[in-house]
């Protein structure tokens, strides 16, 4: 299984950041080891002091594919779901002053929440909300139709690059909203009004 996530692809997000607008989808990749599921528990590590939460929408691909035009992306995916993207901020603020590549930031181990997953038949993929509760209180929602990078223009741009395999992981970006977590947190995905994930930070 690959994990493949996409940055920079809602514009509140980009502006909360200050980063530029990308011109292609900025991609970058989390092991298999950055994989936490089935609502098991976040344990804060050590390599860091301001780890941000970044709720996203996933998609698993559903068969092998390669260079896949826009127009059949959808024959490629099977389910969608919800996640979370754990940004150590510090490390990848380290990381860009010096040019550096910033994987220590995004790809440690259990960065990557992966909630439950669900068909995608009849559900209407450019017009889904989604939101993520800390402690009760919402402090990110989002939609999908504000992607700046649709599902289909994910698929057929990383598709270029790489062999799509059955059961790897599209994470597409986060909306505007993410911050910091804490030991004791509680982490709620919802996608429309389904629960999808919860996740206790320790």
């Amino acid at each position: 299984m690959n994990i493949f996530c996409i940055g920079r692809n809602y514009g509140e997000h980009i502006k909360e950041l200050n980063n530029q607008t990308p011109e292609n989808p900025v991609v970058f990749c989390k092991p298999n080891s950055a994989a936490l599921t089935d609502n098991k528990a976040f344990y804060y590590p050590d390599f860091s002091t301001d780890i941000h939460y970044e709720v996203e929408v996933l998609f698993k691909i559903a068969r092998p594919g390669k260079r896949i035009q826009a127009s059949q992306a959808l024959d490629y995916i099977s389910q969608i779901g919800l996640g979370i993207d754990f940004t150590a901020r510090d490390l990848q603020s380290q990381c860009k002053s010096k040019g550096l590549p910033w994987e220590i930031a995004k790809a440690f181990d259990h960065s990557a929440v992966i909630g439950q997953w669900i068909n995608i038949e009849n559900t209407d993929l450019r017009n889904l909300n989604f939101s993520l509760q800390k402690n009760k209180q919402v402090v990110q929602q989002g939609n999908t139709k504000d992607m700046m990078f649709s599902i289909e223009q994910i698929i057929e741009y990383l598709s270029r690059f790489f062999k799509l395999n059955t059961g790897d992981i599209l994470f597409t970006g986060t909306p505007a909203g993410v911050g910091p977590i804490a030991v004791g947190d509680l982490l709620e995905g919802f996608l429309e009004c389904k629960q999808m994930f919860s996740c206790e930070i320790k």
